[in-house]
């Protein structure tokens, strides 16, 4: 008879026979690298906070830098012409955004013609950065101290006033340039997101954050005693090689500090200005979990002696656990829950199976993704964007299962030929993308709207409060004035037209929506005949 243990009984044995073997491996070999990990966790923590500091200046910069420039686009600010309602828009921009201390509409030689609570007003700032960098393009200025501003604005703290600036040149119509719209930004809101920073890390002792600007490397924010003064550290230096990380480094005042550090770089279109982002804390701060690691190292040692053959025990019953873990969410998604494989560490064979389970689930997600991609591809036109005759014929199978009505109108550009013949077949494309947006815009965003030609295109609208005939011809008569507005190709100003032909369908007659489409075509023929540029509804 074949002598067999359980594996409770067998683990048990196993485990208090090394006990003391893995007592020491575990104090010699796991202990230090685990204190290495720790060590790398700590200088990682603080390059995430750097990076995050860097992230929050980034987005908040961001939006300040595209709300000058939207505000700077604003048909009434181009205008120059009321300054009391230009005026009148800056002061709600700012009560909107109260970051903006400042904001001023100049002329073209940097007279303040507007501006917020009309400080300045009437000033000539063309000496300024603010406007002089700006006669070309956006200018986005490093932190600087206030010159004109410093008595005008409120100041309830007292202390010196800072600002940032962002100021993008005014052009009219005509690309001539007229103006500067300026802003200053008040330099309290980087103490702002230092705080909300710090208050993230409050169970940190010891974080402080700097920001040194890349002129002279001037520390421009952080502790009083290195403001206005230059800092010339190693990480700096690693920082500007586009590197986020952390080191341990002696500052100017003797001491070490565990440092991150990152690179502000933009985002988006904000170029940004090429601040380094620090964050310290002192070693001996910084390393006081090492110590409490190694404390409870010492102390788990010796209650691992105690409870090892005990945790053997149950050691079996915990990896059947894990296993009926996985199978159990592995039926949740066969049934179309969105779960995710637990992933399980510390026992090879049950990381390899839910790691390979994980991967499997992604996998086929993104194969379904890519199909998914695949069949949007196939439907859409490749040129303008809008539906092909697929995704046509797939929309109307639909459509007649919940419509009993529609009008098809079935257009047709006049002249397309003579632009390509003219001006080229890449004109030509480009004149398609903009009638297909047209035609976009002049329908409800949940109406068919498809190409099915080269100049071809087909819409589909369903019955409204109005008869079919009077929501064609308003729609028709829609689309036709908004194709013959000019449009721009290669530089210059060509102009076509359209003609619509339109048919009725109703599911109460024995017509097809399909052979509505080939009505539709037929009686664009008949707007052509009758002179072109009009609409045709068949039968009307």
């Amino acid at each position: 008879m074949r002598f067999s243990l359980s594996l409770r009984t067998q683990l048990a044995i196993i485990f208090g026979g090394t006990t003391f073997l893995l007592i020491c491996i575990f104090g010699v070999f796991y202990g230090d690298r685990s204190i290495k990990q720790v060590e790398v966790g700590i200088g990682n923590s603080l390059s995430e906070a750097a990076y995050l500091m860097e992230n929050n200046l980034n987005q908040y910069m961001w939006s300040r830098y595209g709300e000058t420039i939207m505000l700077s686009s604003l048909s009434d600010i181009r205008q120059l012409e009321d300054e009391e309602k230009i005026g009148s828009m800056l002061n709600q921009t700012q009560s909107t955004f109260p970051a903006f201390s400042w904001i001023g509409l100049t002329d073209q030689d940097g007279t303040v013609i507007a501006s917020t609570d009309s400080i300045l007003k009437g000033a000539d700032i063309s000496e300024r950065p603010v406007y002089s960098e700006a006669l070309e393009k956006n200018f986005i200025g490093d932190v600087h101290e206030a010159v004109l501003l410093a008595d005008l604005l409120p100041n309830p703290t007292g202390e010196d006033m800072k600002f940032v600036d962002i100021s993008t040149p005014i052009f009219d119509d005509a690309n001539q340039f007229i103006g500067v719209l300026a802003t200053h930004l008040s330099w309290e809101w980087v103490k702002e997101i230092e705080t909300s920073m710090i208050d993230s890390l409050k169970y940190r002792d010891g974080i402080e954050f700097l920001i040194v600007s890349k002129i002279d490397d001037v520390v421009i924010l952080g502790p009083d005693d290195l403001l206005g003064k230059p800092l010339d550290l190693e990480s700096i230096e690693l920082a500007r090689t586009n590197k986020n990380g952390s080191i341990t480094e002696t500052w100017p005042n003797g001491k070490e500090y565990v440092t991150g550090y990152m690179l502000e770089n933009g985002y988006m279109e904000y170029p940004g200005l090429g601040w380094t982002i620090l964050v310290r804390q002192p070693v001996e701060v910084a390393h006081a979990p090492i110590k409490e690691l190694v404390l409870f190292f010492l102390v788990s040692g010796l209650i691992f002696v105690v409870l090892f053959a005990v945790l053997g025990w149950f050691l079996a019953g915990r990896i059947a656990s894990p296993l009926k873990d996985i199978a159990s969410t592995a039926d949740r998604l066969r049934v179309g829950e969105l779960v995710q494989i637990p992933y399980y560490k510390g026992t090879s064979e049950l990381e390899t199976l839910s790691l390979s389970l994980r991967k499997l689930v992604s996998d086929l997600t993104s194969t379904e993704s890519a199909l998914v991609e695949m069949k949007e591809v196939a439907t859409r036109d490749e040129l303008t964007g809008l539906a092909n005759r697929y995704a046509l014929d797939a929309y109307l199978d639909e459509f007649i299962q919940k419509n009993k009505m529609a009008i098809v109108l079935y257009i047709d550009l006049d002249g397309f030929k003579l632009i390509n013949d003219t001006l080229g077949h890449n004109a030509g494309d480009a004149l398609l993308v903009q009638v297909a947006k047209r035609l976009k815009k002049s329908v409800r965003e949940n109406e068919m709207v498809a190409r099915v030609g080269g100049d071809e295109f087909v819409v589909v609208l369903p019955a409204g409060k109005e008869s079919l005939d009077k929501r064609g011809e308003l729609v028709g008569e829609r689309m036709i004035s908004s194709i013959n507005k000019p449009y721009a190709l290669n530089g210059e100003k060509v102009s076509v037209s359209c003609s619509i032909g339109a048919a009725c369908w109703e599911a109460s007659s024995l017509t097809t929506i399909g052979e509505t489409i080939k009505t539709a075509d037929e009686a664009l023929y008949t707007a052509k005949r009758e002179g072109k540029n009009r609409i045709h509804i068949y039968g009307y």
